[in-house]
């Protein structure tokens, strides 16, 4: 009953309230990106696979500069990673601008993180259940571990949170997400500033 109806009420609304309160810090931190990313962008936008793999636009603050070798290509995530960058990265503000996406319907509040589009082909038919719901700004694998953890471990609690979705589990993801934001915890995996790329393992 709350997956299929009550959900979509309680992720619109609280994302309307978050968005009419945090206006006026979102304008701070949109002015202070754009000097610190010297003109170079404010706002990351890529295409993601959301429920039902359907193909939507998630919506970032920029963190990285687009700063690349002398042969064109992109530095590593660590040192394209600006000072401000990685504060508002490690306090996850970086995020905030999804509440949009939740308001049009593509993500939820709550739910398995969208992933890049290509990594739809390397899914077994289990990992593949993510997609059953829409995608979320957090979810219980990052309750669990975040970028701290493996691509395995993180697409079992995914689909175990597609099994046992609630507003019992939701509002607890909620809780525990800002307890890990104010601690700061498992932003990035033990050999990148991020997280490494998945090549489709188990």
């Amino acid at each position: 009953m709350y997956r299929h109806f009550f959900k979509r009420f309680f992720d619109f609304s609280i994302s309307l309230i978050a968005l009419l309160c945090l206006s006026p810090f979102l304008l701070i931190v949109i002015v202070w990106l754009y000097f610190a990313n010297q003109g170079g962008g404010i706002f990351f936008m890529q295409e993601r696979p959301g429920k039902d793999s359907r193909i939507f636009k998630v919506i970032k603050f920029k963190t990285m500069t687009d700063a690349r070798d002398a042969n064109g290509t992109l530095l590593p995530d660590a040192q394209r990673l600006t000072k401000v960058g990685r504060f508002v990265r490690s306090t996850s503000i970086d995020e905030l601008p999804q509440l949009f996406n939740v308001l049009k319907g593509d993500m939820a509040l709550i739910g398995p993180r969208p992933l890049l589009i290509k990594y739809l082909p390397l899914y077994s038919r289990e990992q593949a259940r993510r997609h059953e719901v829409r995608p979320g700004i957090t979810g219980w694998a990052q309750c669990h571990g975040r970028n701290a953890i493996s691509w395995s471990e993180k697409f079992k609690l995914d689909v175990w949170y597609v099994d046992h979705c609630s507003l019992w589990i939701d509002i607890k993801v909620i809780f525990i997400t800002i307890k890990k934001v104010v601690c700061r915890a498992d932003i990035s995996s033990s050999t990148s500033a991020t997280m490494e790329p998945f090549n489709g393992e188990n």
